[in-house]
């Protein structure tokens, strides 16, 4: 009954004519700033033609745009009638059931993951509940084109994103930063929080947990038992320097993080998880850890030393249901890819996975940089992966071809 109203605000939108240069965006249902896939698309767009116009759906009015973007509010009202108005969307997630898209729009979904540890959708089995589904087909039924960037998507998406319609192979946007040389993301981070030019910095991001009851949803975190000391000191003993550690929890925990302290270690963490944009900040960094993130798989495509610090795996697995890898903590190396899932796709996770800080100990005192870029360019070939730096270009040319029809 909810959708069915939202529809009817869109219906009655339609009394405004298309404007043939207008482009909506969206990030993570609104909560989103200036960031992920959308923001490269959208810096591309602008410097190709300045004529362009922009809005974005945000739930906090205070987020920093660039001024040649119209912030609006992600209310129904604003929704139906700037979604109604634009040529053109991108968004990142999904819209909200009842979205009602008009003839003669293009609807470009640069979902926020391509590559992923998670299984999600109809892979979830029970875990993915009707109201979920419902939502995603309706979302799926509109999008005109889908951005992947690899094998892995192709037999991923149809039941993952419940999404039969077409893909645009470009790679993510988001990554053209991680691509070739990354020397002034790095002066400019470690400029911003005051740090020498040639400290190292180890991103720790863990994944975001959701859970739903009565239908509401809520989000949650585990305790760590990441020895983050321990873990500064291996690093400073494997690969020498002076090692920081950035963490970055999803922006829905954020502001719940903003307490968090380790006395031994407080001068060199960097808390980043307020910040719209994680990819310029993972450009800089010098090694990446999470538990189930699909950043991991970008962390790899910028070459740095990457550990999957999976401590609940048995739990986490009972909670969320199976996983693209078959990890178990009884096979914790050479961890094929689901054959349940994937029928042809043959390849094997390129990181090691660890249990605990001994394991994470030998893990980063073993580590060999040359076997790991040998097991990165083999698990990029399996999956056919595309990835040169150039999708944010690629796409901005896309969406003018559809505005100058």
């Amino acid at each position: 009954m909810k959708a069915f109203s939202n529809k009817v605000c869109f219906y009655l939108c339609r009394i405004f004519p298309i404007k043939k240069n207008l482009i909506s965006v969206c990030t993570f249902e609104g909560k989103g700033g200036f960031g992920c896939n959308p923001k490269y698309i959208v810096q591309e767009l602008h410097r190709r033609n300045p004529e362009y116009r922009f809005v974005w759906f945000v739930n906090d009015m205070n987020k920093d745009f660039p001024d040649y973007i119209r912030k609006v509010p992600n209310t129904l009202w604003s929704r139906a009638y700037w979604l109604s108005r634009s040529k053109v969307w991108i968004d990142n997630y999904r819209k909200p059931y009842g979205t009602c898209k008009r003839r003669g729009q293009y609807y470009l979904n640069t979902n926020h993951y391509t590559l992923a540890i998670k299984c999600v959708g109809l892979w979830r089995g029970e875990g993915f509940s009707r109201m979920a589904y419902l939502v995603s087909k309706n979302d799926s039924d509109m999008i005109d084109d889908l951005v992947i960037d690899s094998k892995f998507c192709e037999e991923m998406c149809p039941k993952g994103l419940v999404y039969q319609g077409e893909f645009l192979k470009t790679g993510a946007p988001r990554c053209d930063i991680l691509y070739g040389d990354r020397q002034e993301q790095k002066a400019t981070f470690r400029k911003k929080h005051g740090i020498r030019e040639d400290a190292k910095i180890v991103m720790f991001a863990p994944t975001f947990r959701e859970g739903a009851k009565d239908g509401k949803r809520s989000v949650f975190s585990g305790e760590w038992t990441i020895d983050f000391k321990r873990l500064l000191g291996n690093l400073e003993k494997k690969f020498g320097g002076t090692w920081y550690l950035c963490i970055r929890v999803h922006p829905q925990l954020a502001p719940t993080f903003e307490n968090y302290s380790d006395p031994e270690i407080r001068d060199r963490i960097i808390n980043e998880s307020q910040a719209d944009d994680m990819y310029a900040i993972l450009a800089a960094m010098d090694a990446y850890i999470t538990d189930y993130s699909s950043a991991c798989f970008e962390a790899g495509f910028a070459e740095i030393p990457v550990f999957l610090y999976a401590d609940d795996i048995e739990k986490y697995t009972s909670d969320r249901g199976a996983l693209f890898w078959d990890i178990d903590p009884n096979r914790l190396n050479d961890i094929p890819c689901n054959s349940e899932i994937f029928k042809e796709l043959r390849t094997s996770l390129p990181y090691p996975v660890v249990t605990d800080n001994e394991d994470l100990e030998e893990c980063i005192d073993k580590f060999d940089s040359e076997k790991y870029y040998d097991r990165l360019c083999r698990f990029h070939f399996d999956i056919e992966l595309v990835f040169d730096g150039k999708a944010s270009l690629k796409l901005a040319k896309k969406i003018e071809g559809i505005i100058g029809k």
